[in-house]
């Protein structure tokens, strides 16, 4: 080894951020989430696992239970979760009594305040709520309350100390567990450096994906010495960094990295949607683009909304340094659970934060961001989200995530308003989650069983998504967003097979748009670039037909394992969890 290389992250090296050793999503990172997610989850599910751990390690070994609420460790290490149990419990007390405290008291107003004047009630608050909230009711004088989300970043119910970074080296895809259920125990080979996500040495640390630097620069910066260097080098690499090439051509080009990361590129500006970025596995895999295909600088990232995995920290952290803008939907805070990302963001590390909100827009040079209702998908729960329409000349691009078309008319206006959008990127995961699935820990009542069966977090089915291309004026179609590629599993534990609904209705829709004369009708998977022309001719696409696109990705999932249906997997799942439920 020469002093005088120079070393950059491995290609295989994934960087997963933690909060007290669970992975970081945006309910353990704000603190009114965080302290409910901790006590109704969190300590609950880990009691579950210690007074049953084979029971746990079974059931992770059914796909269909993957992202269920099981705790993925061998129960020879069941004395390492008791002793994460324990220290939580000793050091995050406060986060515990202010958890309780907001459960209480929302129910104790609940049953006293019938319309009458809420001011005697701020002085019937727990001590640990006092100054934190604002006391409402809606026009039908259900009272809530509010939080002043700002103002508990600066108080002792968020601890920026038990912030990590786990670094390590990811031999295939799927080998990290669910990331809401499984926290992240200590690992030989892996590295767990202690700094707080707003710290600027965490861009120090992710820059050394495009800029190397020496050794001991890097061991500095993670505070390692040289004996630490058999868990270092494996995740580093003396290999030169590819070169970014700059996108120059004049058409407006769209670069797909899996779920619902595209990069669009056009005159000279760079847009990234809610990135997730795979690394790439040192045992290969599939075919992917990663993190040295990005631009060394991103100008905007759009966010659509508040899930997993569309408002990731994983990859939104490793990107901090090279991102110039980060758009985020405006939460209205009403409720506790509609957390204000604007205010997340900030708090780690991002400096230049813009919320929008309906029709907001945002010029550039011969394009325009503009942000635009996205409906359904959230079980009917209020939670900051936006669609994007990305102008470029006279190309209309919307980006609709998970959108559910519940109202068709409403597209109809955007179109009066807009134009024709020609081409249409949409999620069709028409399946969905449960209401409890990841915003159970809010609901000081426990929900009605029929209300979650009915209440899920889904997209459009084919005829949802047909009304919602005919109103708009598209021509061609792009589903993504399905949490396909293998690189999702730890986050959406899908299990997708060809005669899953999510799988025919996406079909269904390829087919029909193809009948209607689309110009281009496909379904995502893996990599994929488009090239849309502003003067209006076909687009040029690469690296499959759209008979490749239908079929070919749910054949290369399952063949890495994927035994079963979405749908058959979760009803599977919530017959076993009802088994596990928190009351």
């Amino acid at each position: 080894m020469s002093s005088n290389s120079l070393y950059r992250l491995g290609n295989s090296t994934a960087v997963e951020p933690l909060v007290n050793k669970w992975a970081a999503w945006s309910h353990v990172v704000s603190p009114v989430p965080y302290s409910l997610h901790l006590l109704h989850y969190q300590l609950k599910l880990m009691q579950s696992y210690l007074d049953d751990p084979s029971l746990h390690a079974d059931a992770c070994r059914n796909p269909k239970l993957r992202s269920g609420r099981f705790v993925n460790v061998p129960k020879e290490r069941a004395d390492e979760v008791m002793h994460l149990m324990q220290t939580t419990i000793a050091n995050q007390g406060d986060n515990l009594v202010f958890a309780e405290s907001i459960t209480g008291f929302h129910n104790f107003l609940v049953r006293e305040a019938k319309g009458q004047s809420l001011d005697p009630y701020y002085e019937k608050a727990p001590a640990v709520l006092r100054g934190y909230i604002e006391l409402m009711y809606d026009y039908y004088n259900r009272p809530t309350v509010r939080f002043f989300e700002s103002l508990l970043y600066q108080s002792p119910y968020y601890h920026k100390n038990i912030q990590s970074l786990r670094l390590s080296l990811h031999t295939h895809d799927d080998e990290r567990p669910f990331v809401m259920s499984t926290p992240r125990l200590d690992e030989s080979d892996q590295i767990d450096w202690r700094v707080p996500f707003e710290s600027p040495e965490v861009d120090n640390l992710f820059r050394l994906d495009c800029a190397p630097k020496p050794l001991d620069y890097i061991r500095e910066l993670l505070r390692l010495s040289e004996s630490d260097d058999a868990a270092l080098l494996p995740l580093l690499s003396a290999d030169t960094a590819p070169q970014y090439e700059r996108w120059e051509g004049s058409d407006v080009r769209v670069r797909y990295f899996g779920h619902a990361c595209a990069l669009i590129e056009w005159n000279g500006v760079s847009i990234l949607t809610d990135p997730y970025i795979g690394v790439t596995p040192s045992r290969g895999g599939v075919e992917r683009l990663s993190y040295s295909d990005l631009p060394p600088r991103i100008d905007y990232v759009l966010i659509t909304h508040n899930h997993h995995d569309h408002f990731c920290l994983e990859s939104l952290l490793r990107l901090r340094h090279r991102i110039g803008c980060l758009v985020v939907p405006r939460s209205f805070g009403f409720f506790y659970g509609d957390i204000s990302l604007k205010v997340l963001a900030t708090k780690a590390g991002f400096r230049n934060v813009v919320e929008v909100d309906s029709l907001d827009s945002i010029e550039l040079p011969g394009m325009e961001i503009i942000a635009v209702p996205f409906m359904g998908e959230h079980a009917d729960l209020p939670h900051s989200k936006t669609a994007y329409v990305v102008r470029a000349g006279a190309e209309q691009i919307l980006f609709a995530a998970d959108s559910d078309c519940l109202d068709q008319q409403m597209y109809g206006h955007i179109r009066r308003l807009l134009g024709p959008i020609t081409t249409v990127f949409l999620g069709m995961e028409c399946v969905g989650a449960p209401l409890s699935w990841s915003c159970g820990p809010f609901f000081p009542v426990k929900p009605d069983p029929g209300h979650e069966k009915s209440r899920r977090y889904k997209g459009c089915d084919s005829a949802r998504a047909m009304r919602l291309l005919e109103e708009v004026g598209a021509n061609r179609i792009y589903v993504y967003a399905m949490g396909m590629e293998p690189w999702f599993e730890h986050l959406l534990g899908l299990a997708y097979t060809e005669d899953a609904r999510q799988i025919v209705e996406s079909n269904k829709l390829i087919a029909k748009a193809r009948e209607m004369g689309f110009i281009e009708a496909k379904r995502l998977f893996g990599k994929y670039d488009v090239h849309l022309s502003i003067q209006g001719s076909k687009d040029r696409v690469f690296y499959e037909s759209v008979s490749e696109a239908c079929e070919q990705p749910v054949a290369a999932h399952a063949s890495q394992g994927s035994a079963t249906g979405a749908a058959p997997a979760l009803e599977a799942k919530q017959d076993l969890e009802d088994h596990f439920t928190f009351d």
